[in-house]
C-alpha cells in the first residue's frame, strides 16, 4: 500500500518533534517535509502535493489561516494550535481535527485516525481552499491585513494602505496605494471584518476608506457620488447616504 505523505509545518522546533515522534511508529506515513514558517509551508504544499498536513495556527509572516486562504492544493488538514479561539473557523475550513497544544498521543491518533479514513475513502473535498474560505463564517476579530496570491507571488496588503473595495461577482477588487487585486471573498465578509471607524459601505458594491473621501456631490435626484482624493467617483447607495452622515455628522 502506498503511503501517506504528510508535511509538518509549525513554528516550534519542540512541536514539530512531538508530532514526528507520535508518527514514529505509523508504518503507513511517511513524513516529506517540515517547515518553521507559513511561506515556506505554502511552497512545499505547492511542490511536494502532501495528502495532509499538521498546521500551526499563529505562526510568522504567514499564518495557518492565511496559508490555505491562498493555498491551491488540497490536503487534509489537522490545526494543531495553542488557541482555541480558532475552532470554530478551523472546522468551517473543513480541518478534518483540531489539536488543541499540549496534547496526548491518544489525542493526536484520533486525528490522524480521521483523516486516514477520510483519504482512504476519497472523501477529501473537491472545492478549492478559496471555497472555503467564502464559506468561513464572518470572524470577530477585526483584521489588519489582507493575503492576496497572484500566480506564485504571495502578497500581503496592509488595510491601512486600502482606498475602496468593489464587489466583482464573487469577487472582490481591492484597490490600494500599490495598485488593485482580486480577491475571492464576499462583500459582507469585509464589511464585517475591517476596522468600522476607517471604512463605510456606500453602496451594495462597494465599501469605502472614509479617510479617502474628498467630497459628496449630488448626482441626478436622489443620489450622490464619493469623490475621492485620488479623483475616482464612486456611486453612493441611499443607504450608503445614510451610513456617510452617520459617520460625518452632516
Amino acid at each position: 500500500m502506498e503511503k501517506i505523505r504528510a508535511i509538518i509545518i509549525d513554528d516550534e522546533t519542540p512541536a514539530r518533534e512531538l508530532i514526528k515522534h507520535y508518527l514514529h511508529d505509523c508504518e503507513n506515513i511517511k513524513i516529506i517535509a517540515e517547515c518553521a514558517d507559513g511561506f515556506s509551508g505554502l511552497k512545499s504544499i505547492t511542490v511536494n502535493k502532501p495528502d495532509i498536513v499538521f498546521l500551526d495556527i499563529q505562526m510568522p509572516r504567514l499564518t495557518g489561516l492565511e496559508l490555505i486562504e491562498v493555498m491551491t492544493e488540497k490536503p487534509v488538514i489537522i490545526f494543531t494550535t495553542a488557541y482555541d479561539q480558532y475552532a470554530i473557523k478551523a472546522f468551517e475550513l473543513n480541518a478534518v481535527d483540531y489539536l488543541l497544544k499540549p496534547f496526548p498521543k491518544r489525542r493526536f491518533m484520533e486525528a490522524l485516525n480521521k483523516a486516514m479514513e477520510k483519504i482512504h475513502s476519497g472523501n477529501v473535498n473537491s472545492v478549492s481552499a478559496q471555497q472555503l474560505m467564502v464559506q468561513r463564517p464572518e470572524p470577530t476579530p477585526v483584521i489588519s491585513r489582507i493575503v492576496v496570491r497572484k500566480g506564485n507571488a504571495i502578497s500581503m496588503i496592509p488595510v491601512e494602505q486600502i482606498r475602496y473595495f468593489e464587489a466583482q461577482d464573487d469577487y472582490v477588487m481591492i484597490y490600494h496605494t500599490e495598485g488593485k487585486a482580486l480577491k475571492q471573498q464576499t462583500m459582507k465578509f469585509y464589511e464585517k471584518a475591517l476596522p468600522v471607524s476607517d471604512f463605510v459601505r456606500i453602496h451594495r458594491s462597494y465599501i469605502v476608506r472614509i479617510e479617502a473621501i474628498k467630497k459628496i456631490e449630488p448626482y441626478g435626484k436622489d443620489n450622490h457620488i464619493a469623490v475621492l482624493h485620488s479623483g475616482e467617483k464612486l456611486p453612493v447607495s441611499k443607504n450608503g447616504y445614510k451610513h456617510l452622515k452617520e459617520e460625518l455628522n452632516f
